[in-house]
């Protein structure tokens, strides 16, 4: 591997291990509270305001727009949505799904008439995380760095409501950095891996099993000129099902099984 794609993919996977750092956390409390689409549904609302930033160019041409507007449809969508789990709790994943399905409608309708639309929809769902450099990098390093040390200091943000706030800000700076469908695959497929175990060091596989589908992903794209986020979601996957499956010939389902992970 040549120094010069090791200048590429080396800022790439830090950004996989970024995005990792907070998403392993946020994964469990959504597979916890059963709300699984939360992720894909606030993502694509954060999409949608980057599309309205590329859209408009009055918007793209005020300071940090590409930033400020999908944190505000973000954040919007996560007021929304605790308030529905107070008032609607019993049908809030069916009112997350349709958050999803009208936000990817929306952003299908503004860039019917864009000739370029076609490639603008791919980079938000897909990302771009090949062409992450390290000037890039500097936001979600100290933002995910502040978010840990908050969470460590008072765990309770990930439990009460602030935790949609929360939400919605880290997944518009993840949507920014990787892309839609990376998102979803970094909040729920380590998590879900390590799902069904209440082992001391569940926390540290789930980053691993993490870690590793980034770099394998990673190392594909580059061997074989494949699309990188595809690739990633890919690999994810088959690191969170070599997990499971290796894990659940080692140890009894019945001992995994004893109490559930996330209370």
């Amino acid at each position: 591997m040549t120094a010069e794609l090791m200048q590429v993919l080396l800022p790439a996977f830090v950004a996989g291990l970024l995005v990792l750092s907070t998403h392993v956390l946020l994964g469990r409390q959504v597979l916890k509270r059963g709300i699984i689409f939360i992720d894909l549904a606030i993502a694509q609302v954060a999409a949608l305001g980057t599309v309205m930033v590329q859209m408009h160019h009055e918007l793209g041409q005020l300071p940090f727009a590409h930033l400020w507007m999908p944190l505000g449809f973000a954040l919007a969508a996560a007021v929304l949505i605790a308030w529905l789990e107070k008032h609607m709790a019993d049908e809030l994943e069916a009112m997350i799904g349709c958050f999803y399905v009208l936000a990817a409608a929306s952003a299908m309708l503004l860039l019917s008439h864009d000739p370029h639309g076609g490639e603008l929809l791919k980079q938000v769902l897909s990302g771009q995380i090949l062409w992450v450099d390290w000037p890039a990098l500097a936001l979600p390093a100290v933002s995910s760095a502040a978010v840990l040390l908050a969470v460590l200091w008072h765990p309770a943000l990930l439990q009460g409501r602030s935790f949609y706030l929360l939400f919605a800000f880290l997944i518009t700076l993840s949507v920014e950095l990787v892309g839609v469908y990376l998102v979803f695959s970094s909040l729920i497929l380590p998590a879900l891996a390590i799902n069904r175990y209440q082992q001391k060091w569940a926390l540290v596989w789930a980053y691993l099993v993490g870690a590793f589908g980034y770099l394998l992903g990673l190392w594909l794209s580059a061997s074989y000129d494949l699309p990188a986020g595809a690739a990633i979601v890919v690999t994810l996957a088959l690191s969170a099902l070599l997990f499971r499956l290796t894990y659940s010939s080692l140890v009894p389902y019945k001992s995994m099984a004893k109490k559930p992970l996330l209370r």
